[in-house]
């Protein structure tokens, strides 16, 4: 498989990433295609090239469009049930868009907008089965429109599926939707690909330095690469994924863009929980380069709940003696970290996770290092109070980062978590980096990030030995004289926190 590209720019944290795909945008000449999860045209514009024509992304978009550039956008939908406030604030984008279309007038390029849910369906017997939960859900949506008086009411009302579910009779009669678009890609005139881990809104937004409240940071990684070849390869699958979730046509070849694609069910099946996957083609990936992996195996992920990843993992901690592993992991999820009362999902990926920990613990010994990113200073009012929200003394950093390093040998750069929802459900996008330039490009963005004053981490060359020596140094010094973020994982409040939910597949969360 090739994956040689010309160019990659490595973003770390919306600070880098945000003015980079700004400036695209304003480069950009003819055409740009675009899929996110979230995209919220109010976010603030951060680079000066951007503010110079205005204030936020709508400024921008009209802008573009009128220098006759098309901008089309798949925009991920959600279950109104399930997922009230993502569902609402899609088409709250959606309705924002419709007025920059109108705003950049009728000689301006055409804007498309596309949201999209995914079309797979909760058979009959799962939906029975959770249809307390689901009745209570809607009954609460129901009595929220109910007892809503009019700027509320009317903004419920513009919200369609709400509108559907509150004024449907059966409750038997409403759909349930388990899989999601969680890709966060866009082609910019046929030549750069920007991919990886982030979307597009304001809670999203964090710096390098993380100095905010704890339940504002956000650590993420995308990258910015300049090939045609890789471009149209994104370009193809943005425009054709819909057709393959909907069963209505196979996966376009893009060898060098990895995916994860699954489709509706083709026939009704009772106890059908989740869609077909189709491909899997970031979990497959990760499998072999595990499989061939020396030296050091680099994570970073918001979730690491996959079985079969950790499997593999553990196997190859047995067949290699020499491989040790890094693996950088949120304090808590975010529905547990900053929640006064924790949600069920987090708490079950917590009992996930702590299985997959302990199989790669038992594997490797102390040849792993599971570590969580905080902040280099005390709690301050301004910061959640949850117990997960503070770690070793200090503000945790959440982390939403999917990144894999494999040695010297390779990296993936992706949407995707390590739960079994992004390895065989969701719709994910990725790349492979295996030129020795990028990866070294990459571990030095890495590396130098989470340890900006320690010299052993400036040419990304640090060792597994120098990762222990400086994690141990850092929790061992008070938070505001420390030299890094990074400090232990905390598995012992994972496993307080987490419970098992019998029947449940592990790809819900």
């Amino acid at each position: 498989m090739p994956d040689v590209v010309a160019e990659v720019e490595v973003l770390i944290s919306a600070e880098d990433a945000y003015p980079a795909l700004e400036r695209k945008f304003l480069q950009a000449q003819s055409d740009i295609v675009m899929g996110f999860r979230v995209f919220d045209p109010r976010t603030k514009l951060r680079s000066a090239e951007a503010r110079a024509i205005g204030e936020t992304w709508v400024d921008l978009l009209v802008h573009v469009l009128q220098r006759g550039v098309k901008i089309t956008l798949y925009l991920s939908d959600f279950d109104p049930v399930a997922a009230t406030e993502l569902h609402g604030a899609t088409w709250r984008s959606v309705r924002i868009l419709c007025g920059v279309r109108e705003i950049a007038g009728d000689e301006a390029a055409e804007l498309i907008v596309y949201p999209v849910i995914h079309p797979a369906r909760l058979g009959w017997v799962p939906r029975l089965l959770l249809r307390p939960f689901v009745s209570a859900k809607i009954r609460k949506l129901q009595q929220k429109f109910a007892s809503g008086t009019g700027r509320k009411r009317r903004a419920l009302a513009r919200i369609p599926g709400v509108r559907t579910v509150v004024n449907t009779a059966s409750i038997a009669q409403v759909p349930n939707y388990p899989a999601t678009h969680h890709q966060k890609t866009a082609v910019i005139d046929g030549r750069w690909v920007y991919i990886g881990g982030l979307d597009l809104d304001e809670r999203r937004f964090d710096s390098w330095s993380h100095d905010r409240p704890s339940q504002q940071t956000w650590h993420d990684v995308q990258v910015m690469i300049d090939d045609p070849a890789i471009a149209a390869q994104a370009a193809d699958h943005l425009s054709s994924f819909v057709s393959v979730v909907c069963g209505q046509s196979d996966p376009v070849q893009t060898p060098d863009i990895l995916r994860t694609l699954s489709r509706r069910r083709s026939r009704r099946q009772l106890f059908a929980i989740g869609p077909e996957t189709v491909l899997s083609d970031i979990a497959d990936r990760h499998i072999a380069e595990i499989s061939v992996a020396s030296g050091l195996i680099y994570l970073e992920t918001q979730f690491f709940r996959d079985k079969r990843i950790a499997q593999a993992l553990a196997n190859r901690a047995v067949e290699q003696p020499d491989l040790n592993l890094v693996l950088v992991l949120p304090a808590a999820p975010e529905t547990v970290a900053f929640e006064d009362d924790p949600k069920l999902d987090g708490r079950y990926g917590d009992y996930l996770q702590i299985q997959c920990l302990r199989k790669i613990r038992k594997a490797f010994g102390e040849r792993l290092l599971v570590v969580s990113p905080v902040q280099r200073r005390l709690p301050a009012q301004s910061d959640h109070g949850a117990q997960r929200a503070t770690l070793h003394e200090a503000p945790v950093i959440y982390v939403h980062s999917k990144v894999s390093v494999f040695g010297d040998r390779a990296a993936i750069v992706s949407s995707a978590n390590l739960n079994g929802r992004s390895m065989r459900w969701d719709t994910e996008t990725g790349v492979v980096l295996n030129e020795s330039a990028h990866l070294k490009t990459l571990k030095n963005a890495l590396w130098s990030h989470w340890w900006p004053n320690d010299p052993a981490f400036e040419n990304g060359d640090a060792g597994f030995d120098e990762w222990c020596r400086a994690v141990e140094e850092n929790v061992k010094t008070p938070p505001n004289k420390r030299q890094g973020f990074l400090v232990p994982y905390d598995q012992g409040a994972a496993q307080a926190m987490a419970i098992p939910m019998p029947g449940m597949p592990e790809e819900m969360v």
